[in-house]
């Protein structure tokens, strides 16, 4: 018997926001959904828009699974999490613990399919950032190296998962609740300093629109 899917079940009683006051409590399992969504969007725009060859069915996977240690770690809120570089080490850590812990739990001849799903953003990611360092990369050199176009699925994975948060943000704030004003500032921030075209293009193209009412969204 193995207990994968099981546990993966498990994602919806995982809340985040903990430290906030929430008008509608988020769980960890439809936030996955809409990383998934919003990244295989981000994905298509930076396929359709800018000539660059992601693939959006990996990069919406990828989104599916980015929290999924989460089940055994809970959610950690951001300002612990990142308090200081030893925090941020320690606690990758024992996330990388408990995504073997959950890999573990599939029947060997299942496993290879997830561990890029559960292991491949940080290492990603820090490989995008050192080919970075002299100059950004161009299209053309990205389209060509299949190990800078997994880091840059990772990123847009990261984007919207920040977009997610933003999106929290204004529903909390459109319900009168002012203590995700900070937050709704801090992201949209970080996310303008993603220096991603996709990204650009979704906040003026796409978010607008989730200030609206369902009778004006229905009317567009």
């Amino acid at each position: 018997m193995h207990s994968f899917f099981a546990m993966m079940a498990r994602m919806k009683y995982i809340e985040r926001w903990s430290l906030m006051r929430n008008t509608r409590e988020e769980n960890i399992s439809e936030h996955s959904l809409e990383v998934a969504m919003l990244a295989h969007g981000l994905a298509i725009i930076s396929k359709e828009r800018y000539s660059i060859n992601v693939d959006e069915a990996e990069t919406a996977l990828k989104g599916i699974f980015h929290d999924a240690n989460e089940i055994i770690t809970g959610d950690m809120p951001t300002p612990v999490k990142y308090y200081d570089e030893d925090i941020k080490k320690s606690y990758k850590r024992v996330e990388n613990i408990a995504s073997h812990t959950l890999i573990n739990k599939l029947p060997a001849d299942m496993q290879v399919y997830y561990k890029s799903l559960f292991f491949g953003e940080e290492d990603a990611l820090s490989f995008l950032d050192r080919i970075e360092e002299d100059a950004p990369i161009d299209i053309d050199t990205l389209n060509l190296d299949k190990k800078a176009l997994d880091a840059y699925e990772w990123r847009l994975v990261k984007a919207a998962d920040k977009l997610s948060a933003l999106i929290k943000c204004i529903e909390e704030r459109m319900s009168g609740n002012h203590e995700f004003d900070s937050a709704y500032e801090s992201t949209r921030s970080f996310l303008e300093q993603m220096d991603l075209p996709a990204v650009d293009d979704f906040l003026q193209d796409f978010l607008p629109a989730y200030e609206l009412t369902l009778d004006e969204l229905q009317g567009l």
